[in-house]
């Protein structure tokens, strides 16, 4: 990818722009033959587990393989796999021009893995190169191709990739769906935006000075109080973070537990409530939170945090449809499960791994999770429903349908200014639907729905 500058998403040489990339690039510097090698390996592994099912790339790296990796070999080899799966359509572009006829699939991942590397991360080509070959040359299934694997990466350095279209990088059927949906336009919005590496979010502890924690991390305050840092690396190791001043958290995942707007003493349920950033919002707040989910792993996360800030809540590892608790609440949060389309600029892997069925399966489990928070909810009390898809069936859909089965219900209109979100993402019911593409001038966003219902009765 050349170093040209971003143009639109239809047609275009893939370029870098001035984003913060990570810092781990072993290849550069290498000391004996094969140092760099295995990272590949392992980059491919994690490409091709990603690509193969939903959380393939996480399993993958908890593999032995991975883990026998050095930690900046392991940073790498993740970097790796995370550029190509941002631009497989436009790797495949390239390739598809190069390559006479289909090769087998593990010489294909040899050649988007180092494509990867010298388009995107500005590996130099000499090693992408140098070490894609080898890997050929080592495994009997892709020696017979190595002479082809050097022509290919060969021929790009020296001609450049040529054109490329960022709609490439989403699979036929969603971008079909979204040029239906937000129009052709935000397609291309959202077509860039799945090309970027986003940057990393901090929410912070009420009386944390949201300056001062930018000044530490050499980031940016967002509206909303929302940091913002390119800095890369183990957040463990950040300012702020043994004091429990915050937590990662998009600025967008942030929107919806502001716009439950809980106040000290009362009392508030989060329903599906890992990994738990919207739980430590809500205790922040001094509300008396409860805090479910089905997973019982993934609320040690929620209870990590909660020590290390300070906040409490009671955990519970229950479904939530399933509670037999008979409490009710002043506010109800409900993020619920969904395909996650709208996480792509962190977890590009959910576009390759999601498929139309699961729409509409989980769409079928919104319906429940809402009928169930409902009950749960005081009168006076307010619900708000969430989801980190952009799919409407996941989002404005289920809204008008609940509503109409629902008349103790009624909408209270948001306010995006006061909760630090886009101006734009207001519809015209007074719910927000925020997209990637928005604040592109920040860097973008998650996509998130969200509306704020009221009990009337």
């Amino acid at each position: 990818m050349t170093t040209g500058r971003n143009s639109d998403a239809r047609g275009r040489r893939i370029a870098t722009k001035g984003k913060a990339r990570p810092a781990a690039t072993p290849a550069a510097a290498p000391s004996q033959d094969d140092i760099g090698v295995e990272a590949r390996v392992v980059a491919g592994v994690l490409l091709n587990a990603a690509l193969e099912k939903r959380n393939g790339l996480d399993e993958a790296l908890s593999q032995p393989t991975a883990r026998a990796l050095e930690p900046v070999d392991r940073a790498f080899a993740r970097a790796v796999a995370m550029a190509a799966l941002r631009r497989l359509g436009e790797i495949d572009q390239i390739l598809d021009r190069r390559l006479q006829k289909a090769p087998p699939e593990a010489v294909r991942t040899l050649l988007r893995i180092a494509l990867a590397q010298t388009l995107v991360l500005e590996t130099p080509a000499f090693a992408a190169v140098s070490t894609a070959v080898k890997l050929a040359e080592r495994d009997p299934k892709t020696r017979p191709y190595k002479n082809l694997v050097n022509a290919v990466l060969r021929g790009v350095g020296r001609d450049g990739p040529g054109l490329t279209t960022a709609e490439s990088n989403l699979p036929d059927w969603i971008a079909a769906r979204w040029k239906a949906t937000y129009g052709e336009a935000a397609l291309a919005g959202l077509a860039l935006a799945a090309r970027e590496e986003p940057a990393t979010d901090l929410s912070l502890k009420p009386g944390v000075d949201p300056a001062a924690v930018a000044a530490a991390v050499e980031g940016e305050a967002l509206p909303g109080g929302t940091v913002r840092t390119g800095r890369r690396g183990d957040v463990a190791h950040w300012p702020g973070f043994e004091d429990g001043d915050w937590w990662v958290q998009d600025a967008a995942a942030a929107v919806p537990g502001r716009l439950l707007g809980v106040k000290a003493g009362e009392t508030a349920l989060d329903m599906c409530a890992a990994p738990g950033g919207k739980t430590l919002q809500l205790a922040a707040a001094g509300a008396a939170v409860v805090a479910l989910d089905r997973s019982a792993s993934r609320l040690k996360r929620l209870a990590q945090n909660l020590e290390r800030t300070g906040l409490t809540a009671e955990v519970v590892a229950v479904p939530a449809e399933d509670w037999a608790d008979d409490r009710t609440f002043d506010a109800v949060l409900l993020d619920a499960p969904c395909t996650a389309t709208g996480t792509f600029r962190r977890n590009p892997e959910v576009l390759r791994a999601t498929r139309p069925a699961e729409v509409a399966k989980l769409a079928d489990v919104q319906h429940r999770l809402l009928d169930a928070a409902a009950d749960r909810v005081k009168p006076g009390g307010r619900l708000v429903y969430c989801t980190c898809s952009l799919e409407r069936e996941e989002g404005e859909t289920q809204i008008i349908a609940f509503l109409r089965r629902n008349p103790a219900f009624r909408t209270v209109p948001a306010d995006p200014a006061a909760l630090g979100a886009p101006e734009e993402s207001l519809t015209p019911e007074g719910w927000l639907r925020i997209l990637p593409s928005m604040w592109a001038e920040r860097g973008g966003v998650d996509g998130f729905f969200a509306a704020r219902l009221e009990r009337i009765t």
